[in-house]
């Protein structure tokens, strides 16, 4: 049976994966930040990578001991100059490994990865032969991108839009913060908007087809200061990302045609935001497991790049 091992030390989450057969087994650690921090400095990401990984890989090559590949996230996007110490943990484990078995080694970005990880998880991995829009919302990127078949990469990215200020994972862990939550914030924060009913009219903040997201903190903070209840601002909070999001998909859709639309990135596991999305513009969503940091898509992206067709 055929096994191929992903790797990926993002600024979040130490992970790995084994795609064997069209089955995806995982392994993977957040990486431990302090109460009242919103994260951690890229030397305390990759010290914590270091002690991490080994016990990530432990299990996964004990039960599967016959890799064919390996393949590791060593940018966070496809673009020239992308560059963050994190990745270099993996990147450097997965060399070893690959010189050490002898076995190919398929490099991508984190970026990628998630992409990918969504598709496989919605199964929707035909997708990747034709062009498509992809959202990638996390806490270090709140992007759109227009993905195209790319015989050597698998995926070929051009972002079309971002927010221009704050991502949607710092809207979310800021507001959180303040409103006393623990970090990373998506689950709690979504866990108190829904216990609000309330609706808003939001018009969220473009400058053609990217838009701004640092007004969702101030107006939160705004609404604790005046004793608005904690549910109605985490309410306001993913209202208001939905808001920007659903905005600069319209426009997008208008200028690119009724293509097929994804989500990816740990904001994106938001139950609030994905229904809203799903019923607007029928998108495709990854699972949580497959939304949130991981090495799924790049152990996807790396059966690929070594022969397996995936559909």
């Amino acid at each position: 049976m055929c096994s191929v091992l992903g790797i990926d030390t993002s600024n979040y989450t130490t992970s790995a994966a084994i795609w064997q057969n069209g089955k995806i087994t995982q392994n993977k650690q957040l990486l431990p930040v302090k109460e009242g921090q919103l994260g951690l400095r890229q030397s305390d990401a990759v010290f914590h990578h270091v002690q991490q990984l080994p016990g990530i890989l432990e299990p996964l090559l004990k039960e599967h001991p016959a890799m064919e590949a390996i393949g590791v996230s060593a940018r966070p996007r496809d673009l020239e100059g992308s560059y963050m110490p994190c990745f270099t943990v993996g990147s450097g484990t997965a060399k070893a490994l690959s010189d050490a078995l002898d076995i190919p080694l398929y490099i991508f970005s984190h970026q990628a990865g998630h992409i990918a990880a969504a598709l496989f998880s919605c199964n929707r991995m035909d997708l990747r032969k034709r062009q498509f829009l992809a959202y990638h919302v996390s806490g270090g990127t709140t992007e759109a991108i227009l993905v195209s078949p790319d015989p050597e990469h698998v995926l070929h990215e051009t972002i079309v839009s971002q927010s221009l200020d704050l991502k949607g994972g710092q809207a979310v862990d800021r507001v959180g913060l303040m409103l006393g939550l623990p970090f990373p914030a998506g689950k709690e924060l979504e866990r108190l908007a829904l216990q609000c009913n309330e609706t808003f009219k939001i018009k969220p903040t473009m400058k053609g087809f990217d838009f701004c997201l640092s007004g969702i903190e101030n107006q939160c903070r705004t609404l604790l200061q005046k004793d608005y209840p904690k549910p109605y601002i985490a309410r306001y909070c993913l209202e208001s990302l939905s808001a920007a999001l659903s905005r600069s998909c319209e426009l997008l859709l208008q200028e690119y045609g009724d293509l097929p639309v994804v989500f990816a990135g740990g904001v994106m596991s938001n139950r609030l935001i994905r229904q809203q999305m799903e019923n607007r513009f029928n998108a495709f969503f990854a699972e949580p497991e497959f939304a949130r940091d991981n090495a799924a898509g790049i152990a996807v992206l790396a059966a690929i790049q070594h022969g397996e067709s995936l559909c």
